[in-house]
């Protein structure tokens, strides 16, 4: 399966929480693969831990890919290249968990016929080695996001499936932000409708999933005053009207992450050391996680809209 993952504002959470949902979906035993996408910032090398990938790759990444001067993009095998104790060594039952970084310091560039056809040949031979690909890429309607939406729209993928997800922090801005990427004027449903995608398909292909979610009732809140929690209910009923005024709300959510001090301080990978050893992240981030992971492939999920 081909997942797309994108948000219309920077500082989501997007590519922490992408990096994260794939780590979980390996350790399920799925073999799953990783593309930056985010050409004007390939940084996952960071979150992965792989020090000499933290701005991406001076050459072969996907940058170079893409444009004809690579003939295959490198790849690391996060397993024996993650410079962090806790990832080095594949976990007895887990998948593979592979990573294509993009290019140190490249830009946006066009989605010419070239670049789209190389792109379909590159998901192609991924999509038969890996159970998910999971491509991250850039912020608001890029580039990037159109190239995968021609990629997509050519017969060579008519028979792979592929969903969408949106992140959005759980705030009015990013809300609305989030919807209009997806439903507005030159969004992601109009452009792949004009690339020749069926707009039903594609919409029912889409999900959101909210980020740095702070729950009202939370036990790690119980120092705020009563007021403070009072006034941090009325914004999250105000947040969820907003929501399901614009077509965000539950019924087309995926999932939610709350609120994790390792992932404001740290963009990491969150292990199960983290939570059970060392007591830094939260047993509800690990959760929220895993729960993104097996939804992916639960089509009960991606129905009823």
């Amino acid at each position: 399966m081909l997942v797309f993952a994108t948000s219309d504002k920077g500082g989501t959470g997007r590519s922490v929480t992408s990096c994260n949902v794939v780590y979980r979906r390996a350790l399920q035993s799925s073999d799953v693969c990783y593309l930056d996408f985010d050409f004007g910032s390939p940084t996952a090398g960071a979150i992965f831990h792989i020090n000499a990938l933290v701005s991406g790759v001076p050459e072969r990444g996907l940058h170079s890919y893409l444009l004809g001067k690579a003939n295959d993009p490198v790849r690391y095998d996060v397993w024996t290249s993650s410079d962090r104790d806790s990832l080095r060594g594949r976990p007895p039952g887990a998948g593979r968990l592979v990573f294509h970084p993009g290019d140190s310091g490249g830009g946006e560039f066009s989605a010419d016929r070239d670049v789209v056809r190389r792109c379909v040949n590159l998901l192609l031979r991924l999509d038969e080695e890996f159970e998910l690909c999971l491509v991250d890429l850039s912020a608001g309607r890029s580039y990037a996001t159109q190239i995968v939406l021609a990629a997509t729209a050519t017969p060579e993928l008519a028979a792979v499936p592929y969903r969408w997800l949106i992140y959005h922090r759980w705030t009015r801005q990013h809300i609305i932000a989030a919807a209009n990427l997806v439903n507005g004027r030159r969004g992601i449903i109009e452009t792949g409708a004009e690339l020749g995608h069926d707009r039903d398909r594609l919409s029912s292909a889409i999900r959101f999933v909210r980020t740095a979610v702070v729950d009202p009732d939370s036990t790690e809140l119980a120092g705020l005053r009563a007021a403070q929690i009072a006034w941090l209910r009325d914004c999250n009923t105000d947040l969820q009207e907003i929501a399901s005024g614009r077509r965000v709300g539950r019924t087309q959510m995926l999932g939610a992450v709350p609120l994790d001090p390792v992932l404001q301080w740290r963009e990491q990978l969150i292990s199960d050391n983290d939570v059970l050893t060392r007591h830094i992240a939260n047993q509800a981030t690990v959760d929220a996680f895993n729960t993104i992971a097996k939804r992916l492939f639960d089509d009960s999920a991606w129905e009823g809209l």
